[in-house]
């Protein structure tokens, strides 16, 4: 007989309790009685809300629940947004959400515990983490702890000692069998899955060379405003600042840097690159650097040369390439995703007519498995490798250095605040100028 959604969750709560072990199932509903999913989201900025309307935009019978954040302005502006907007859906129709929010006052929770309470609800099913990156090694702990499946956002930690972190409670999510989705949405792309499936399978011969970018503009920046304590001003200008951020190598390139590591199915032995500071060089743009390029050296001999910047009124370009040794790839941008041999002729051309938003593709996708009681996604594990080697790319540029991997993952440099309080003070400050350092290459330790 098929397991309804009932007894999926009398089966879970047995599981939870250490009563059986039914290896056809994982954990599901917690305490849904009305076959709802209930959900948490946990960091309520931009990216939050929007992985927020994704999952209530879903053929599911989806629930929010409940909403934590440092910030109580943050949380609330991102409720109104949700109560207040209507969403389009994968197929481009205006989804009424707001019927589906339901966070009455006594579960909206603010402060750097507040993702503890949020994920504590035994009626939270599935929990959504999407605050800013520095975060995501102790949330997805205590998420897998108290058994709820996962969205998380990418990249999944800043530094060695957060990746070692994840990829340890990435095994225990394996164990109990609880869905993970990291957002590396080209994952989730229908034209990345059709052409990459067929670089594996042969099409391009062996892959030997390729180029992978992110060259575009600046995001937002935030000025730091009277009276904000040193913790305030970089939780609130986030991007700037490596124990939150990892740089922007890691925060937006990772996309790429996976593309590569997705096409050669490993992940480097060594990094060399240069980077610094050219066009954004103020106080309000904190420690990172501006550019960086990078050889991605794989265990074949392969090197991916990848390269990222963050400069106004230039070249832009957000895509990837690859050489084979039968053929190449030289986009992979809707239509332009054309595998073609060197003669000319066109191996594959994805048609991109009816593709669905990868964004909303792996929330669809989660959320079905969830309601069918299927175990079908670990994403973490591939999650913190990529971001590791983003965050090993940020090493070789800072450094100056040939960084391989095991050194890189074995650093025991840990970027993050000894204690998290607004009183307390992270571990890079600004000199009487108000300045932050800035990595030197040739003389910053990053091992």
């Amino acid at each position: 007989m098929e397991q309804n959604r009932r007894n999926f969750l009398k089966a879970s709560g047995l599981i939870a309790g250490g009563a059986i072990l039914n290896p056809f199932t994982g954990y599901g509903f917690n305490s849904s009685v009305d076959e709802t999913i209930k959900v948490a989201l946990i960091g309520c900025g931009g990216r939050g809300t929007g992985a927020a309307a994704q999952a209530l935009s879903t053929s599911q019978n989806v629930q929010i629940v409940a909403m934590a954040d440092a910030f109580k302005d943050r949380l609330e502006d991102s409720y109104k947004n949700l109560t207040a907007k209507k969403y389009k859906n994968a197929a481009g129709q205006p989804v009424d959400i707001k019927t589906k929010v339901d966070v009455p006052e006594d579960r909206k929770f603010v402060g750097f515990d507040a993702f503890k309470k949020a994920i504590a609800l035994k009626d939270v099913d599935v929990v959504i983490l999407a605050t800013p990156p520095g975060f995501r090694p102790s949330h997805f702990e205590e998420a897998v702890k108290n058994n709820k499946h996962i969205f998380m956002e990418k990249p999944v930690a800043t530094d060695a000692p957060g990746i070692r972190k994840v990829l340890e409670v990435a095994e225990e999510a394996k164990k109990k069998k609880l869905n993970v989705v990291v957002g590396l949405q080209r994952h989730y792309q229908a034209n990345y899955r059709e052409a990459i499936k067929r670089i594996h399978d042969g099409a391009l011969g062996d892959i030997v060379g390729g180029q992978v970018y992110w060259v575009g503009s600046s995001p937002w920046m935030k000025e730091r405003q009277p009276n904000q304590t040193e913790m305030e001003y970089q939780m609130r200008n986030w991007y700037y600042f490596n124990w939150l951020c990892g740089d922007h190598i890691s925060e937006q390139h990772v996309h790429n840097i996976d593309v590569a590591n997705w096409v050669k199915k490993g992940y480097p032995v060594s990094i060399q690159g240069t980077g610094g500071r050219q066009v954004r060089t103020g106080k309000a743009y904190g420690e990172i650097f501006d550019h960086h390029t990078l050889d991605l050296i794989y265990a074949d001999g392969t090197v991916i040369s990848s390269q990222c910047r963050q400069f106004e009124g230039t070249w832009n370009r957000v895509d990837e390439a690859f050489v084979g040794t039968k053929g190449r790839i030289d986009s992979f941008d809707g239509k332009k995703t054309i595998l073609k041999d060197y003669k000319g002729g066109v191996i594959y051309q994805h048609d991109d007519k009816g593709d669905k938003n990868p964004y909303q593709v792996e929330h669809d996708e989660l959320f079905a498995a969830i309601a069918k009681g299927e175990y079908k996604f670990a994403d973490a594990e591939n999650g913190a490798k990529s971001t590791m080697t983003a965050i090993m790319g940020r090493m070789a540029t800072y450094s100056g250095k040939m960084i391989k991997w095991e050194e890189a993952l074995n650093s025991d440099i840990n970027l993050f605040p000894d204690k998290l309080a607004w009183d307390a003070s992270p571990k890079v400050l600004p000199g009487p100028d108000g300045l932050y350092p800035v990595a030197i290459p040739g003389k910053t330790q990053v091992i």
